[in-house]
């Protein structure tokens, strides 16, 4: 099994992006685990991600990214065909009301199992929960564009997106937002990595564990 872990560059005026300095921090983990750092890019962080996924062949694609302000980790669960930018991107880019990807689906729903990987997480008391949109900027841009292209390459790798809050000192330069240390980062993604390793398939009762 090879999982390809993708965080994106810092953006928006930010000195670091927390996806990869957490993503970053699980490149030697184990061997299975390929990271990689994604432009904060319309267009071009498809063509990145395409271009590593074909080389390396990956079971599992899971990307990460900052959500200033949102608290825990939100594990996505749908991604939709839209690309609507509240600012520009770091290319100068600000696409508005426009398709991913022209003539694919309205959206994609993520193939992991996103309400055990979150339950997987509360056992180990990190804030955790489903969360039912992506937003629209390159988040979501990636997401609906790793999703699509899961379906194209032949392992059909599974294929989905989480993302994380400011750290502490970002979070100082925005009003004290929701925050989280950079070492709960890394053990969160090391306890996902951990599970889609493991296998397995989701759960299909919360019992209140995913909300």
């Amino acid at each position: 099994m090879k999982i390809l872990l993708t965080g994106f560059e810092p953006f928006a005026g930010e000195p670091i992006n927390p996806s990869w300095e957490a993503v970053k921090a699980l490149a030697d983990y184990r061997q299975s685990v390929v990271s990689l750092m994604l432009p904060c890019v319309f267009d071009k962080s498809l063509e990145v991600l395409g271009d590593v996924a074909r080389a390396i062949e990956p079971d599992i694609i899971l990307a990460v990214g900052q959500a200033g302000g949102r608290s825990g980790i939100s594990l996505e669960k749908v991604a939709i065909n839209l690309n609507d930018a509240r600012i520009a991107d770091n290319a100068g880019n600000r696409p508005i009301d426009t398709p991913v990807i022209a003539d694919a689906p309205n959206a994609y729903f993520s193939t992991l199992p996103i309400k055990r990987l979150a339950q997987a997480l509360k056992a180990q008391q990190i804030d955790a929960h489903v969360s039912y949109t992506a937003g629209t900027y390159v988040c979501n841009h990636l997401f609906f564009g790793a999703r699509h292209l899961a379906e194209s390459l032949p392992q059909k790798p599974l294929a989905g997106f989480v993302h994380i809050p400011f750290l502490p000192e970002q979070a100082q330069r925005h009003n004290d937002a929701p925050s989280m240390p950079l070492d709960t980062l890394v053990a969160a993604l090391t306890v996902l990595v951990d599970e889609l390793l493991a296998g397995g398939e989701d759960i299909t009762v919360s019992a209140g564990t995913t909300h």
